[in-house]
């Protein structure tokens, strides 16, 4: 037996999409503005957890907007509802606790050594 929702949630799959899209974009308006500031403040006064600290807002939207829109998707395809949360939940959750780990490790990593320690293209 095939399952077809009688109604798809298409705005809600829209609504995740432009939910992340918008976080993302002031994600990275705060990273830049946090990566400017790291010049001109010295290296003691600059904490790592006040960074991130800044950054868990638009994370949060990034990470419910990715939730909505994986479960949302899932649920287009033919999924019930509740397995279509019971799969998107865990996998968006465990995908976004794992970039935010990542995200502060580099940013770690920057500020000890520099952002042209970033830099992949270059061979020097």
């Amino acid at each position: 037996m095939y399952y077809y929702p009688l109604q798809p949630p298409y705005f809600l799959l829209l609504v995740g999409f432009l939910t992340a899209l918008t976080s993302g974009l002031a994600l990275s308006g705060t990273l830049k503005v946090i990566v400017q500031k790291w010049p001109s403040v010295p290296q003691e006064s600059v904490k790592s957890s006040s960074s991130l600290k800044q950054l868990f807002i638009p994370f949060i939207g990034i990470t419910g907007g990715t939730c909505l829109f994986m479960s949302s998707g899932l649920e287009i395809f033919g999924f019930p509802s509740p397995l279509a949360l019971g799969v998107g939940l865990p996998l968006s959750l465990l995908t976004c606790l794992l970039v935010w780990f990542q995200l502060g490790s580099l940013l770690d990593f920057a500020k000890s050594r520099g952002m042209q320690s970033l830099d992949l293209d270059s061979w020097s």
